[in-house]
């Protein structure tokens, strides 16, 4: 989604201040890190920011501890929401104060709160003992009928399933809950029919259909349950009351009842998006029970969903029940305890809950990866081999370039051409024009033309919005140079085809060298197996990690350009207000739409393995991908270029391989404490997070043995060996892994020992190590990568090896 810009200095002013707010609130937050007393001092001065009234933050106290006194866990919440009073009480002055400042208790699994409190406040507070980590309520932003057919679980064309599919061996991921923190539901969607589940709820959920002031809303035995999550936003937007559409789990703008359908939608057949795509949509794990957690409302101060809000429904989905949580929401990475979506898939985990979130949408740039935490599996985004194609055609040139638009031009005849820029409405700028903002182009010059429009500023659905305002018959739309061949296939809401920059330079040359330009837009038609397959996305966030350069993000890759899946009746395909349009499929692009992908996946593992714990369920997805498309090339990025584990982590996902991967790289909630050890948390940290059964190593693990199924070396010098650790486990039948591929990264020399690995049972664990020499430090200097393959003749056990070497 490209998001809207402004020029004006008072935007601009706004955004600066608010900026610096959230620079020094951040700066806050990693002060207390090091120095409670530092973070006291510097949170007073930060009262000066803005207006000085009262912000909300979250206070993080661990975890709950283990309860054997007969205490119901009713009266616990109470006994917790108490002390939580009690704690504040003693900064504000009053338990009535603390009453009033608190908008969610944290009781089950997450101990901590959530409040409204002036910046001196908070810095007091974090100076308690037991507190873990104090940090502002942050924004977070929202970051299908062919992609299961183009990952080999269905046969082309009619969907049919043959009976060695992923799904007929997992059983279409029976009875798994999967949770989606997103944009609530559309219940009525028939992705959420219930005709084909059979089988009762299961007895474990906990959960609710929460339709307080929504009576129309309803759950079934597919979508078993709903709830909303709004104080955070709330606070967030300064506290003004809540219209009914905000006090519901019901799905306001399309993209929680889109991502929950591709995660464990029910068959649909005969979908499509505007006529285009069509086939059976569903997800990946189709008979899997799901559940919505709205979290994400109408955007306010740029960001849709906040930590308090989400921190609240990773609380309610552990309580509830969940297998998977599916979060295809991001924020900036930040340190793990002061970061609500790590603090609650840590919890998460810890109850032994697979979580899936998005890479977010910062790419190509690198460093841009979020969602970074190790107990987390991130997901890229990348394309399938389907395209929606439509052609410009003008001086006997045919361009071909992506659309979904409904209508078409009629007619044989040639329709004259003009750039947007040499229709400047009065009062407007050229710039404007160009761009094609709304109300920015002279009705008496476009009228019957087809425009030109530069990509930018705004939506791309919005230009041709603002085109069809003016009265004209259809636009191009062309990219800048720095989107080059980047192009999306979108509903527009008149005849349009959008093209890549290199033929907009064509295109204008033809312009400006005609005295009357003339041209047509062809209708758009479905292409299917295109070449090459899959591609990275441009947009899809890449590594390397910026909070923990020793563990590789993103961890996978998966379908995430022009995916269909399940829309809300409430908003139009385009989300523009002028669109009347509504439609029960729509087709959206982002690493939002590959989270599902692989939380569906998950769901398919956790049914047919459910004594599996989050850790075997990544290892399993992760160790199973395939770094090559679908011609066996190596998978490259939108410029054609050889991508890197930056971009794709351990590859593509390949489903029914994942279903049984020979071994898995086991974790348990201790490995990550013991990490966070090792990180510099402190002590008092871990023990609150375990309640009193943990305590920090005497000698801290090395970052880089983290039992993780990517291995990192990072800041090897010339002539130097670094030995990293792994530790894993027979997950099949008896038998002996060798070594068999190790790709060295250039100017490193690799050697693994020992080669060989006996199993003899399932169960089984063992323990190799990976010994990495620097030959020549220049290659590796900005990143080498290479490759570490187990076999036994049957499983490919699949790792990326990453390193990084400093020049003297």
């Amino acid at each position: 989604m490209e998001a809207s810009g402004s020029s004006s200095t008072a935007a601009g002013s706004t955004a600066a201040t608010a900026s610096s707010a959230a620079f020094l609130l951040l700066f806050l937050c990693s002060l207390l890190l090091q120095s409670p007393a530092a973070f006291a001092a510097a949170a007073a001065a930060s009262s000066s920011i803005g207006s000085g009234t009262a912000s909300s933050y979250i206070v993080y106290l661990g975890g709950h501890p283990r309860r054997d006194d007969g205490v119901s866990p009713e009266d616990a919440s109470r006994m917790a929401t108490g002390s939580h009073y009690d704690l504040l009480g003693a900064v504000l002055g009053s338990r009535e104060k603390a009453r009033e400042a608190i908008f969610y208790s944290y009781t089950k699994h997450i101990n901590g709160f959530a409040a409204s409190l002036d910046p001196a406040a908070a810095a007091e507070i974090a100076k308690y003992p037991g507190v873990v980590s104090v940090f502002p309520n942050r924004g977070r932003k929202l970051q299908t009928t062919r992609s299961w057919q183009f990952m080999g679980l269905e046969r082309a064309g009619g969907g049919d399933v043959p009976p060695w599919s992923a799904w007929e061996t997992a059983r279409y991921g029976e009875d798994t809950i999967i949770a989606n923190l997103d944009s609530g539901v559309w219940p009525e969607s028939k992705s959420f029919d219930e005709g084909e589940m059979g089988r009762p709820v299961p007895d474990a959920w906990k959960g609710i259909c929460q339709n307080d002031h929504d009576a129309a809303f309803r759950c079934n035995s597919k979508l078993i349950g709903a709830r909303y999550f709004n104080q955070g936003y709330a606070r967030a937007g300064g506290g003004a009351p809540l219209d009914d559409a905000l006090r519901t789990p019901r799905d306001e703008n399309g993209h929680g009842t889109h991502t929950l359908s591709t995660a464990g939608g029910a068959a649909v057949r005969g979908a499509a998006a505007f006529g285009y795509g069509a086939g059976t949509a569903r997800g990946g794990s189709p008979r899997a029970r799901v559940a919505a957690y709205r979290v994400c409302f109408r955007p306010i101060n740029g960001s849709e969903c906040f930590d308090a809000d989400v921190l609240a429904a990773f609380e309610a989905a552990i309580a509830d029940g969940v297998h998977v949580i599916s979060a295809s929401v991001g924020g900036d990475a930040a340190n793990y305890l002061y970061d609500a979506m790590a603090i609650g898939s840590l919890h998460a985990v810890k109850a032994g809950v697979t979580v899936v979130c998005s890479a977010s949408n910062s790419g190509p740039d690198p460093g841009t990866v979020t969602n970074v935490a190790p107990w987390i599996l991130t997901v890229a985004a990348s394309s399938m081999d389907r395209e929606f194609t439509a052609v410009a055609v003008f001086n006997r040139t045919r361009i071909e370039g992506r659309s979904l638009s409904e209508r078409w031009l009629h007619g044989k005849g040639l329709y004259p051409i003009i750039s947007a820029d040499q229709a400047i409405a009065p009062g407007r700028t050229q710039k404007d024009a160009k761009l094609c903002l709304m109300g920015s182009l002279d009705p008496e010059k476009v009228r019957g033309k087809i425009v030109v429009c530069l990509r930018g500023d705004v939506t791309r659905v919005e230009k041709g919005e603002a085109v069809r305002h003016a009265g004209a018959a259809a636009m191009i739309l062309v990219n800048d140079e720095a989107s080059g061949n980047d192009l999306q296939a979108d509903p527009h809401v008149l005849p349009a085809v959008h093209i890549s920059y290199a033929d907009g330079l064509t295109l204008s040359a033809y312009i400006n060298s005609t005295k009357i330009p003339s041209g047509f837009v062809v209708k758009g038609r479905t292409i299917v197996g295109t070449r090459p397959a899959p591609v990275m996305a441009a947009f899809s966030s890449q590594g390397p990690n910026t909070v923990n350069p020793e563990i590789l993000k993103p961890d996978i890759t998966a379908p995430g350009v022009n995916v269909i899946a399940a829309w809300t009746g409430a908003t139009a395909p385009t989300d523009q207000r002028l669109d009347k349009r509504r439609v029960a499929f729509n087709m959206l692009s982002g690493t939002s739409m590959s989270c599902p992908h692989v939380s569906g996946i998950a769901g398919l593992i956790k049914t047919l393995h459910p004594d599996w714990n989050p850790a075997a369920i990544k290892s399993a997805i992760m160790t199973s991908a395939t770094e090559l498309d679908a011609e066996r090339k190596p998978i490259t990025n939108s410029s054609r270029a050889a991508a890197t584990p930056f971009s794709y982590g351990a590859g593509h996902v390949f489903p029914s391989r994942a279903l049984d991967p020979g071994l898995v790289y086991d974790m348990t909630i201790v490995d990550y404490l013991d990490f966070l050890c090792a990180l510099g948390y402190n002590a008092s940290a871990m023990e609150a997070f375990n309640k009193g059964s943990f305590v920090c190593p005497a000698a801290a693990m090395s970052l880089q043995d983290l039992n993780y199924p990517s291995i990192t070396a990072h800041g090897l010098t010339a002539g130097t060996a670094t030995t990293v650790r792994r530790r894993v486990k027979n997950v099949g039948l008896p038998g002996t892994y060798t070594a068999a591929v190790v790709k060295e990264p250039e100017g490193v020399r690799v050697a693994v020992t020992p080669a060989m690995l006996v199993f003899r049972e399932a169960g089984e664990e063992k323990v190799f190590d990976v010994t990495f020499t620097v030959r020549d430090p220049a290659p590796a200097a900005s990143y080498a990568f290479g490759t570490l393959i187990w076999s036994d003749g049957s499983h490919q056990v699949r790792s990326p090896l990453v390193v990084k070497t400093m020049l003297e």
